[in-house]
C-alpha cells in the first residue's frame, strides 16, 4: 500500500524511491483504493489490478521495460509478463507470491488466523492504538526502530481506509497466478527475506516457478522495508522505466 506523494517523505519507502530512480526512469502508481488513486471502488480483483497496470503502461507510452512487483504487486507483474511477453524485458519480484494463503488451504488454524487478521484490519487499520499497532507493524517490520513503527502507522492512516485495507488482504489470500508464472519468459529475479513474517518463503510460495526465474533469498531479513535486495534489484534493472505495483 502506497501514496505517491507521502512515500517520498516516509522512511518506509523513501530509500526505495531514491535507489530505484537513480540513473533510470521510474514509473509508479498507487493501486486502486490507495494513495492518490480513487478510493470509491468496488472490492479489488486480480483482473482489475492487471487492467490498472495495463492502463498505466499505455498512458506512459512504454514499449519495452523492466517490471518491478512488490508483495501482491508481484502477482500482478507475473500476470502482466505472461500476457505481454513482447513488452516486458526483465522482471524483479520482492516479497512476492504466486499463490495466496487461502488457495487450497485445508488447515483450519491458518484459515482462522487469516480471518482474524483481516477482521482486525477492518477495525483497527491506522488507529493510534497500541494493540492494533503491534498486530500489524510487528508482522511487517518486527525488527524496525520506533521511528519506523511510527512511520508505518502513519502510512496506514495515509494510504487507505480500514475497509479497503481488509478488502486488499482478502484478495491477496485468494490470488493464484501459478499458471501465469510458468508462462513468464522474461529473465526474472526473485528477492525475498528468509524470515519474512508476512509472506513466507516456502514450498507453498514459489514465484521462482516462472521459467526465467532466479531466486535470491535475502540474508535473514524479517523486515519488509529494509533489505540488501533493494540494491541487488536496482543493479539488475538496466535503466528502464519500471511500473511498480
Amino acid at each position: 500500500m502506497t501514496h505517491l506523494d507521502h512515500d517520498w517523505h516516509s522512511p518506509v519507502w523513501r530509500h526505495w524511491l531514491v535507489e530505484l530512480s537513480r540513473g533510470r526512469g521510474l514509473v509508479r502508481y498507487d493501486e486502486r483504493g490507495c494513495g492518490l488513486s480513487d478510493w470509491g471502488i468496488t472490492p479489488p480483483t486480480l483482473d482489475a489490478w492487471l487492467h490498472d497496470l495495463e492502463t498505466v503502461v499505455d498512458a506512459a507510452g512504454l514499449d519495452r521495460f523492466d517490471l518491478l512487483g512488490v508483495s501482491q504487486g508481484g502477482s500482478v507483474a507475473l500476470a502482466y509478463a505472461a500476457k505481454y511477453p513482447h513488452r516486458v524485458r526483465k522482471v524483479v519480484l520482492y516479497g512476492a507470491f504466486d499463490r495466496g494463503w487461502l488457495v487450497d488451504q485445508n488447515d483450519e488454524t491458518v484459515i482462522t488466523q487469516y480471518r482474524i487478521f483481516s477482521d482486525a484490519a477492518r477495525i483497527g487499520w491506522g488507529r493510534d492504538d497500541p494493540w492494533f499497532r503491534q498486530l500489524f507493524t510487528s508482522r511487517f517490520m518486527p525488527g524496525g526502530s520506533r521511528e519506523l513503527w511510527e512511520a508505518f502507522n502513519d502510512l496506514q492512516k495515509t494510504t487507505t481506509t480500514p475497509e479497503i485495507a481488509a478488502q486488499i488482504l482478502d484478495m491477496c489470500g485468494r490470488i493464484d497466478v501459478t499458471v501465469e508464472a510458468a508462462q513468464v519468459r522474461a529473465p526474472t529475479l526473485i528477492l525475498h527475506g528468509r524470515d519474512d513474517q508476512v509472506i513466507d518463503y516456502g514450498p507453498t510460495n514459489r514465484p521462482g516457478r516462472c521459467s526465467g526465474g532466479k531466486c535470491c533469498p535475502s540474508s535473514t531479513s524479517d523486515n519488509r522495508r529494509s533489505s540488501p535486495a533493494i540494491g541487488i534489484g536496482c543493479r539488475d534493472a538496466d535503466g528502464a522505466a519500471a511500473p511498480s505495483c
